[in-house]
């Protein structure tokens, strides 16, 4: 059940400046939703990493924590359901935008936590006055929720080259806008954004009820652009969870970069020193991209030619060279023909990191059905979201290979792009998103 500690109720009568207003609910938030929550908050305080490693998901109603040295959302078990949302700036002010980012934080750090959005909730308030929380998540638990943010290339300079914000110069270098790939279909009203935010649950009301309140509150400060809901996860970011299945019926992210893989996470997640502005440091970048799948035309395709296509068994998710579905692919295996075994224009020969000089990327996409499209066929597929240190160097070489050579592209097409610099962690409760980028 979601309930309001008496301390916020008490700052608002009595009148206590904004910003120490948001610290106290910041604290509230961090320490009345359990004890593990609790302890999160104060180690926060502490200065110490609370970040979990990885965030554990396990328990569909539990909470994870929002503070820590990472945001929660990339590492994290990824959870079944997803709202992603895109929101264009649309105030030149940038108080006005500051003030709304210690707004969104507050609100996440609460709903995040299993609790209302606002400090009177969704019924606590006047009878006069419109509720601060909408009310759809009243008596729902936190069911897991993450809300991860990111900043788009546009908030540092928009689509006619203006510096709204004097943050140009703290634009990364890795933030570089995506070239056009061959065969893409982009359509530009459901792609880009000022600002990314992520919600991810395993109830898909508490999702869409966090990104609904931040739009709320944005209002008149941001509009949203694009948004995409999103069921059954189509990748792994932990060794506790199976492989889960695409639309298409395979394995998809047999190779995914996991929470436990820590060496690796540094190397190919994790932005490090040096690698561009201090603000990014321990951050990553988010690429979205929008993947329609030509569903009834995969459906006519015989199991050996599908097979062939993705390069792996589709029942065990196996590489057609044999083993399991984690035993390494032998690319050099040929049959009694001379013929790879797996084809050369395979998914997963020109995907696998050792045909792209090792770059990884942590996936956490979602199958999406958005209705149909008018034709009697379904408008469905892939959103697909891959995490990563430089874009630059792991997304962009691997989807040019793809979009040239990949013989899947016969049923897919790329209609919505997107990319964002998601910054690290917030430490303790005074601190809010963006703050160190508009510092």
């Amino acid at each position: 059940m979601r309930y309001e500690p008496e301390i916020t109720t008490t700052a608002y009568e009595r009148g206590f400046s904004k910003m120490h207003r948001r610290k106290v609910l910041g604290l509230a938030g961090a320490g009345a939703a359990g004890v593990a929550a609790a302890g999160a908050g104060a180690l926060a305080l502490t200065g110490r990493d609370t970040s979990p490693t990885p965030a554990s998901s396990a328990d569909a109603g539990g909470a994870i924590a929002f503070y820590g040295a990472r945001q929660a959302g990339i590492v994290t078990p990824a959870q079944d359901r997803l709202h992603f949302c895109a929101f264009d700036v649309i105030t030149d002010d940038k108080a006005a935008l500051l003030d709304m980012l210690q707004d969104w934080t507050a609100a996440a750090a609460r709903m995040t936590q299993g609790r209302d959005a606002g400090t009177f909730g969704a019924v606590g308030g006047s009878m006069e006055a419109p509720p601060d929380d909408t009310g759809e998540a009243l008596g729902l638990p936190a069911s897991g929720l993450t809300l991860t943010i990111g900043f788009g290339p546009t908030l540092f300079r928009n689509a006619q080259g203006r510096d709204r914000f004097g943050i140009a110069a703290k634009r990364p270098a890795a933030l570089a806008d995506l070239p056009n790939f061959p065969r893409d279909t982009l359509d530009p009203a459901i792609s880009g954004g000022d600002i990314g935010v992520q919600a991810c649950a395993h109830d898909p009301q508490v999702a869409v009820h966090a990104i609904r309140n931040l739009a709320r509150i944005g209002m008149g400060k941001v509009s949203v652009r694009w948004s995409q809901l999103g069921f059954g996860r189509t990748s792994s970011t932990s060794r506790s969870q199976a492989t889960p299945r695409n639309l298409f019926g395979f394995k998809d992210g047999t190779r995914n970069l996991k929470a436990e893989d820590t060496a690796l996470l540094d190397d190919h997640l994790w932005v490090q020193p040096g690698d561009g502005p201090d603000w990014m440091t321990g951050g990553s970048y988010l690429v979205t991209r929008k993947i329609r799948m030509l569903i009834e035309t995969w459906d006519r395709s015989s199991l050996a030619e599908q097979q062939t296509i993705i390069g792996r068994d589709k029942g065990e998710g196996a590489p057609l060279t044999g083993g399991l579905e984690h035993d390494e692919p032998d690319f050099a295996a040929r049959d009694g023909e001379g013929t790879p075994v797996i084809a050369m224009d395979s998914h997963l020969r020109l995907a696998h990191p050792d045909q792209n000089g090792g770059g990884r990327l942590l996936r956490r996409g979602y199958n999406f059905v958005d209705g149909s499209d008018g034709l009697g066929r379904l408008d469905a597929g892939l959103f697909f979201m891959a995490y990563q240190r430089d874009p630059r160097k792991q997304f962009v070489p691997v989807q040019n290979r793809l979009a040239k050579q990949d013989a899947l592209n016969e049923y897919i097409r790329h209609v919505s792009s997107g990319l964002f610099a998601c910054p690290p962690g917030l430490q303790a409760a005074d601190d809010h998103w963006g703050r160190s980028l508009f510092a």
